[in-house]
């Protein structure tokens, strides 16, 4: 069976403009829509698996790429959480009418908090019903990028705009661009109390190297205590993708429901 086709989704004006692609399966329930990792793909195995379970149960569901990322256009040096955020709200409004289920993987853990936070502000009958967040890497740019590297990185960064940052998952490093860096302080999370106004639960493997355990912890403390659990995986690394892995992941979001 050959994959789907995405439809894609003009956002921004101008200089600005891209196109994101969008693969939207409909279905009965409050939609699930899926925001990915950094440097991911709507493709990706736990994307997947949640279309597999979707198309079983007859479930609405959204996924899509930022821009810069798998078949959407831009580039990736461009990307800002800013402009991943308007992305990611650009498909909720159009594709994910109601109140939505938001299932967060690392990167899109954050997007996913300021994409609730947006909709109780602005539109608050499509605020979301739940998030799931798997090994949310609220704050990275800062926590997790900024104040962990060494000095010449924050040095290429400063003098030159960017830092190619070896890769545990490729063969090439990325860039990290101070644009990436500064607009990330402008959406910082970590500094007082988190009202996602909806149920919150976390999943995060303790032996993760990209978004430690105790990261996740960190925004335990932060989120309301009734509305927040937290499953920790002892032998999960960062992508959570085997086989138990998903079926915890698939469990936790038909839950949702409940």
């Amino acid at each position: 069976m050959s994959a789907p086709k995405p439809q894609f989704l003009d956002v921004g004006k101008g200089a600005e403009a891209r196109r994101i692609a969008v693969l939207a399966r409909p279905g009965a329930g409050p939609p699930v829509v899926w925001l990915g990792g950094f440097r991911s793909d709507m493709r990706a195995t736990k994307a997947e698996a949640l279309d597999a379970w979707a198309a079983e149960h007859g479930r609405a569901y959204v996924r899509f790429d930022y821009s810069g990322h798998g078949e959407s256009d831009g580039r990736f040096e461009e990307g800002t959480i800013s402009r991943w955020l308007e992305e990611s709200l650009a498909v909720l409004a159009r594709y994910a009418p109601g109140r939505p289920i938001i299932v967060g993987s690392s990167m899109g853990g954050w997007l996913a908090l300021l994409a609730a936070r947006a909709l109780r502000q602005s539109a608050p009958d499509r605020r979301p019903l739940r998030l799931v967040l798997i090994a949310p890497a609220v704050d990275f740019t800062e926590r997790l990028m900024w104040d962990a590297f060494p000095a010449e990185a924050r040095r290429a960064i400063g003098e030159t705009g960017v830092f190619m940052r070896p890769s545990l998952y490729s063969a090439d490093p990325y860039p990290i661009t101070r644009a990436l860096i500064e607009d990330g302080r402008a959406h910082l999370l970590l500094g007082a109390p988190i009202e996602p106004g909806c149920p919150v639960h976390i999943l995060q493997g303790m032996q993760d190297p990209d978004v430690p355990w105790r990261h996740a912890m960190t925004l335990i403390e932060h989120l309301p205590g009734e509305a927040a659990t937290i499953t920790l995986v002892k032998d999960g690394e960062h992508r959570l993708s085997r086989p138990q892995d998903l079926a915890l992941l698939i469990g936790a979001v038909a839950r949702a429901d409940d």
